[in-house]
């Protein structure tokens, strides 16, 4: 529960809602692209508001009230504006990644289900993401109270990643290969009770390495070479206990597809919402504009506030069938949100129309260049005539945006057009050398050709 709010924070909390409202409002707007300009405007009196709030409370105080909340809104849909407007390694932009990082890590720990492989993507991002902060740090480009905010927030991450670390440095060597085997196997089982229909025949195969896995302990215990007994038995033993107990779940409640049915409303809205995901991983370039993360990060915080000790429970306090298939889906929601911010390009939204046909024209050239000729000038014209018509939207060599600014992005839309007009001089290079190889077989031709026999002529009238 949030802690009371002292009368010198409420201004400031007003200002904070204020700034949220316009935030979301500008969010809505689908008419006209977003401007730097606004997201700069707002990002002040963001920095100003934290600013006074700086003034007001004591560094080292752990508060966690209204203020606080409102704050981390309007920072995560702050640094998802910077994403939009291709200002995907400053700081504010860093925030939102940071944040969904968060959640993920508390899930694995969590859940407790996790190898080595799972955790060094998640060190390597944030040992990435500090080396912007402390570049932008050192540059003086940001006010000290968004670095500072930003290097606490990469801390914990970090913390937790070491504790992780730390969880599975107790496993003994003798056992790491059965315990990446069983994580594995469980992360199988419960992809495969989130699915629809029967499961049987994918089922099969992974009970039989569970019973082979099972067949190699003796006396409940797994042994080593010799005989020895290695330590850390507990985590791959319940490991094991609970990837057995997740296919026996989903041997008993195959006909019932898996989830009670007062789970059934958030199962269905987890499903929606990974569908939707997954369909903008695929079509994030074309379709995505990352503020509308913002909507279904929201739909996941209040899912995964309704549970209770970890588990989701019904009307009547009990915990139904179907657990793992929601937690699953919930991670995989989250893993998927992570994903899109991640691979946000530093391509503002008003430039990305044009780097989407760039990249599109690119691929045609590269597939023409591959399958070979033979080429005629009319093959190239269209690829041409697209170039031309994005060169002409140049001015002064620069591509600018309606409100006359120069959005983010220009080096990689002119490294792409760079890339298109040198695909297009290797296509007419091919088309030269295809015209002298001609001109070589016609010269042949034209020896064996007889010549008209005069005698013939003189008899015409």
């Amino acid at each position: 529960m949030g802690g009371q709010l002292p009368n010198e924070e409420l201004p400031i909390l007003e200002s904070l809602i204020n700034i949220r409202n316009r935030l979301t409002a500008l969010k809505k707007d689908r008419a006209e692209f977003i401007k730097t300009a606004d997201v700069n405007q707002l990002y002040k009196d963001v920095i100003k508001q934290v600013a006074k709030l700086n003034d007001v409370r004591d560094d080292k105080d752990a508060c966690n009230n209204r203020l606080d909340t409102t704050l981390a809104d309007v920072f995560t849909l702050l640094s998802l504006f910077y994403l939009t407007i291709g200002k995907t390694k400053d700081t504010p932009a860093l925030y939102s990644q940071v944040a969904s990082l968060r959640q993920i890590l508390n899930h694995m720990t969590e859940s407790g289900v996790y190898n080595e492989s799972d955790i060094v993507p998640f060190q390597t991002r944030l040992a990435t993401i500090r080396q912007l902060v402390q570049k932008d740090t050192a540059a003086g480009k940001h006010p000290r109270s968004m670095t500072k905010l930003l290097e606490r927030q990469l801390g914990e991450c970090e913390s937790i990643a070491r504790s992780l670390h730390e969880g599975l440095s107790v496993l003994s060597p003798e056992l790491i290969p059965v315990h990446e085997r069983l994580v594995n196997i469980r992360r199988k089982l419960v992809a495969l009770a989130a699915k629809e229909g029967s499961h049987k025949a994918e089922l099969k195969p992974l009970q039989e390495e569970l019973r082979k896995i099972d067949s190699t302990r003796e006396d409940g215990r797994f042994l080593g070479p010799g005989g020895m007994v290695p330590s850390s038995q507990a985590i791959c033993v319940s490991l094991l206990e609970e990837c057995f107990e997740i296919s026996q779940e989903i041997k008993a409640n195959e006909d019932s597809k898996n989830v009670a049915s007062s789970l059934k409303p958030i199962h269905d809205r987890l499903s929606q919402i990974r569908t939707e995901l997954e369909g903008l991983v695929l079509t994030h370039r074309w379709s995505l504009r990352e503020t509308d993360l913002w909507n279904y990060s929201l739909s996941l915080q209040e899912i995964d506030k309704m549970r209770v000790d970890g588990k989701f429970l019904d009307s009547e306090g009990q915990r139904p069938a179907g657990q793992y298939i929601l937690l699953y889906l919930l991670r995989r929601c989250y893993g998927l949100i992570y994903r899109l911010l991640s691979s946000s390009e530093p391509v503002s939204e008003e430039l990305m129309p044009i780097a989407n046909k760039l990249n599109t024209v690119k691929k045609c050239l590269n597939e023409v260049l591959k399958y070979g000729g033979p080429f005629s000038p009319r093959d190239l014209y269209p690829y041409q005539l697209a170039l031309h018509q994005i060169e002409s939207m140049r001015k002064d060599g620069k591509f600018v945006g309606v409100d006359g600014t120069i959005p983010e992005g220009q080096a990689i839309v002119m490294a792409h057009l760079s890339e298109c007009h040198e695909l297009i001089e290797m296509l007419k290079e091919a088309m030269d050398e295809q015209d002298d190889e001609g001109d070589d077989t016609e010269y042949d031709d034209d020896d064996d050709v007889e010549e008209p026999d005069d005698s013939e002529s003189d008899d015409e009238p």
